[in-house]
């Protein structure tokens, strides 16, 4: 599979497909570890067609990093069902990547979506 580019016009409609995953991988072409995880990251969005493969350039959109609290690039996010369910600095090896992407799969989003909804009610009740 190919990996898009999205910027900050097109990076909330990217996490809010109903279905699937989404990963991104924050980067800038002056980095070396960002140039040095980009063939893992590639190799992987082979070997993974399922998930979606994007990548952010943190220098081309400032201001979407900013908001997203990127400090240090390369900094990897997963997206699935429109939940964040990872976000780490630093380049990742095509063992861990991978791994990281199995355990993805394996989450049953519905606890997710019913610890969230409890959470949610809890913070609530607490400001009423």
């Amino acid at each position: 599979m190919s990996i898009v580019e999205l910027t900050q016009d097109t990076f909330q409609a990217a996490v809010e497909k109903p279905d699937g995953t989404l990963i991104v991988d924050f980067w800038a072409p002056w980095c070396g570890p960002c140039r040095g995880f980009a063939p893992v990251f590639e190799k992987a969005s082979e070997a993974h067609p399922e998930v979606t493969f994007a990548k952010i350039n943190t220098d081309l959109e400032q201001e979407l990093a900013g908001a997203l609290n990127i400090r240090s690039i390369p900094t990897l996010m997963v997206f699935r069902e429109q939940v964040m369910l990872f976000s780490q600095p630093g380049a990742l090896s095509a063992g861990q990547l991978n791994e990281l992407l199995d355990q993805v799969k394996n989450v049953d989003m519905a606890q997710v979506h019913q610890e969230i909804a409890e959470a949610r009610a809890k913070a609530d009740q607490a400001q009423s």
